[in-house]
């Protein structure tokens, strides 16, 4: 009897990992990039024996496939997407795979904004309390690498609307969906309503011994919650307590959190990471906590000192009593909103990259309050510039990180801050999101040492 054959598209971290899992369980696995494979991916590949391919898609191979594991990344209109569905082969996510071969627990988060400090808020809250849980989906080790090589009894999965897209019988046992706001919608046709359906694809197959955390005062949430039902049991979050909400701030400035049989308390002065989103992201991992019955005192500790994520309202660094942040994370006009909400100081606030269909008025309030001025910085700031400019005293068009950092300096003074947070995606002048936080903390290190 032949083997079952697997071809994964794409050799990240997602594909990589699906392709170990789908090897160990004994499936003819076939891997093909379209691109350069990193070499530590491709050396991965090579020590398992698995058979790849890079810079080009053999389609009669992908074509003879019983199935297909699609990394995330790639588009659901790719030729060779599209010819696979054209012949019915199924198409899963690394995620979905990886749900078949575990009866480990899964919480999973998903959200516009938020998804990543929320995970890794939960897991830290996990492992404080010695929970063996594993940290997977866009974050740490992929889940598939993970069931394949180093189980755990949880795991902690934060999920793109991206990998969601691609998962039918996978279920996770608490799903957690922070918010929606406008993003990759170029993705989706330019329809808000086919974002918002692949964030909701979260709760598939979710029984009535499942969980599903929200926050209840998303607008987008309620509406799409009005239309359809789910039996798991629901924990709403909010800023205030409001009917039926499991998570809020009461009139002491305490946050209180009620699930059944527990109810903790703890000052929201003793919180580690500041700011309101920041507030909704703790809720929602504590809440999680609850529902996995770890111990009180266990959550208030691990929310008192989590440390924060890369890229997300992450200092950089001061240079003559001005404070430079680095939120490159910030790949959304809604993400930009929090920070600048967060800010108690003058802001400089950088913004530009490739627009993702952005609408910068959701932010205009906060621009008028907060920003003295802002420095556009990408290869076509036009539209930033069109928009912003009759609203702020200073604004500046560059398209270098050297010329933005220039023009911040001469723009901020002692006791202001310099905000990147660019609410455009990186891809432009940098690698990743990633990328251009790393080049921003050192250039601002670099500043810095040159003031010494």
């Amino acid at each position: 009897m032949s083997k079952k054959k697997i071809v994964i598209l794409g050799a990240g971290e997602s594909g990589t990992g699906a392709a170990i899992l789908a090897k160990d369980r004994g499936f003819d696995v076939f891997l093909s990039d379209c691109g350069n494979i990193s070499p530590r991916y491709r050396d991965v590949l090579e020590a398992e024996h698995i058979e790849f391919e890079e810079g080009r898609h053999s389609m009669e191979r992908i074509l003879a496939a019983d199935e297909i594991v699609k990394s995330p990344g790639i588009p659901l209109d790719a030729p060779a997407v599209t010819a696979a569905k054209a012949k019915n082969i199924p198409i899963i996510s690394e995620i979905e795979l990886a749900g078949r071969y575990t009866d480990a627990k899964m919480v999973c988060i998903t959200g516009s904004n938020g998804k990543t400090t929320t995970t890794m808020l939960t897991h830290h809250i996990l492992t404080h309390a010695g929970i063996d849980a594993g940290l997977a989906g866009n974050v740490g080790n992929s889940l598939a690498y993970q069931v394949a090589r180093e189980p755990h009894d949880v795991y902690v999965v934060e999920l793109s609307s991206f990998q969601l897209d691609n998962m039918y019988d996978f279920k996770a046992n608490i799903a957690v969906l922070l918010n929606i706001t406008p993003d990759h919608l170029d993705r989706y046709d330019h329809e808000m309503q086919n974002y918002v359906n692949a964030k909701f694809r979260i709760l598939r197959n979710l029984t009535p011994a499942d969980a599903f955390i929200y926050w209840k005062d998303d607008p987008v949430v309620s509406a799409q919650l009005r239309r359809i039902e789910t039996e798991a049991s629901t924990y709403a979050f909010a800023e205030q307590q409001e009917e039926n909400t499991a998570a809020y701030i009461d009139a002491e400035n305490n946050l209180i959190f009620n699930t059944p049989g527990s109810s903790l308390t703890m000052p929201r002065a003793d919180l580690a990471l500041s700011g309101l989103h920041n507030l909704y992201n703790s809720m929602a991992a504590g809440l999680s906590a609850c529902l996995l019955n770890i111990r009180k005192d266990d959550i208030r500790e691990a929310l008192s000192d989590f440390r924060g994520v890369e890229h997300r309202l992450e200092t950089a660094g001061e240079i003559d009593g001005v404070l430079w942040i680095n939120d490159s994370k910030a790949t959304n006009v809604n993400s930009c909103w929090y920070a600048l909400e967060a800010m108690t100081r003058p802001t400089v606030l950088i913004l530009g990259g490739k627009d993702k269909g952005n609408d910068y008025s959701e932010i205009l309030p906060l621009v008028r309050e907060k920003v003295k001025a802002i420095v556009a910085m990408g290869i076509d700031n036009s539209k930033i510039l069109e928009f912003f400019g009759p609203e702020v005293e200073t604004i500046r068009d560059t398209h270098s990180l050297y010329e933005a950092l220039k023009a911040c300096r001469s723009l901020a003074s002692a006791g202001d801050t310099v905000l990147l947070s660019p609410c455009c995606a990186s891809f432009d002048l940098f690698k990743s999101y990633e990328d251009r936080g790393r080049q921003f903390k050192k250039a601002v290190k670099k500043l810095s040492s040159e003031k010494q």
